[in-house]
């Protein structure tokens, strides 16, 4: 073979290999519509979710508990209240029902299995491992408020359905062949005003995911719109304005929508070895785009399993079993929610690989990957967290309060 036909050989091989790479990353499933159609391709849902690692947000419905207190823990209920009434206790004891309804919740749509709509803004959600359970609108994502269904169908094309059209998804990974009208996933290094830096899949103004996607400015008076696939990198310039330089090595200062001023909802930054960050316009300083650098797949996601662990509290104490964070997060899919200098964080359990109390309302969030997150502002991270229980393996329930608590180290089993 020449050396022409042999470097043809080896271009057309590693074109292959990228456009597979790039292709597996895409949420791929087969929608039953409630006519009995059904249709398969390259799903994008609510306009800003079109890859495994996007998060399908939601409220969880949580069930009422009935809990005991452990004996083997110091306890104090601030909401416990016992009076005597001719010398009668009335109220107070060691159990009590724990009511808390709902709780905001997500899931990245890697873990899914399949998704059926149950009721104007409600779905039946199976992750791979198995696990069924519920989720209604918290969000767009779920209900009559969403903004966009897409489906590319292999063989009738691009199909735009809405949320009554819909019976079931089911979800499969993601062919190699097949390619989009979108183009390719968004992916970048996003630089914070304070230094810090975000690499991922990018969601550029809660709206634009993908090359084909259209970055709106005016430039002197004249409207622009240009494809996100021409973009080398975007700059914050000020309040009311952002520099966009084009691959073509043009640059252009943009200004008046709210894709480049203050008006932009946030870009999101999807990071595999963590979960994502939500930068506002106020703190992002740059994008850069750049080729990804290991396409995620369908592969890459478990379903979920039980989060287990060794808590310790600050008297020394050691608790080892299942473990439920604030009440409310079980499962290694589950999101742990909370900022840093502005910048919000959806941190999958299942990537963490400790949290440390620093505090009333900070926490020390240490992931798999040794990266370590100091967080507050939410009741996952703060005083407010709603204790931490765990299940001992001789079936035992203790639970930790936020006072009490020093360190969860999770491991997997």
């Amino acid at each position: 073979m020449s050396r022409v036909g042999a470097f043809l050989l080896t271009l057309v091989f590693t074109l292959g290999l990228a456009l597979t790479a790039q292709a597996s990353d895409r949420i791929y499933g087969v929608i039953t519509t409630v006519d009995g159609d059904q249709f398969e391709g390259l799903i994008r849902w609510d306009k800003n979710e079109g890859s495994w690692v996007d998060v399908l947000d939601g409220e969880k419905e949580l069930p009422r508990k009935n809990l005991r207190k452990s004996s083997r823990q110091r306890y104090r209920d601030r909401s416990k209240t016992s009076i005597k009434i001719f010398g009668i206790d009335i109220g107070g004891g060691d159990k009590y029902w724990y009511d808390i309804g709902s709780a905001q919740s997500g899931i990245r749509f890697g873990h899914l299995r399949s998704m059926e709509i149950i009721d104007d803004d409600a779905v039946l959600l199976v992750t791979k491992s198995g696990l069924e359970f519920e989720m209604e609108n918290g969000s767009t994502d779920i209900g009559d408020e969403i903004r966009e269904i897409v489906i590319e169908d292999e063989e009738e094309g691009e199909i735009e359905l809405v949320w009554d059209d819909i019976e079931r998804i089911d979800f499969k990974d993601t062919p190699g062949r097949v390619e989009s009208d979108f183009g390719k996933r968004l992916y970048g290094t996003l630089t914070t005003r304070r230094g810090e830096e975000y690499t991922g899949y990018v969601c550029w103004d809660i709206d634009e995911l993908f090359e084909e996607d259209i970055l709106d400015g005016n430039e002197r008076r004249r409207k622009r719109k240009v494809p996100f696939g021409d973009i080398a990198s975007i700059e914050r310039y000020s309040s009311n304005g952002a520099t966009v330089v084009l691959k073509s090595g043009e640059d252009l200062l943009l200004r008046e929508t709210n894709d480049v001023n203050d008006g932009n909802r946030g870009i999101i930054i999807s990071d595999l070895g963590f979960g994502q960050v939500r930068v506002s316009w106020d703190e992002f300083e740059k994008l850069e785009f750049k080729e990804v650098s290991r396409a995620v797949s369908f592969d890459d996601f478990d379903g979920g399993r039980r989060l287990y662990g060794t808590v310790t509290t600050e008297d020394g104490d050691t608790y080892t079993g299942e473990v439920r964070w604030d009440n409310d997060e079980e499962y290694s899919w589950e999101i742990l929610d909370g900022e840093h200098q502005d910048v919000q964080f959806d941190v999958e359990f299942g990537l963490i690989k400790q949290i440390e109390r620093k505090g009333y309302r900070a926490c020390i969030v240490t992931v798999l990957d040794g990266r370590e997150f100091r967080l507050r502002g939410s009741n996952d991270v703060d005083e407010d967290n709603k204790g931490v229980f765990v299940t001992l393996d001789d079936g035992e329930e203790v639970e930790v309060e936020w006072d009490d608590f020093e360190l969860v180290t999770f491991e997997k089993r």
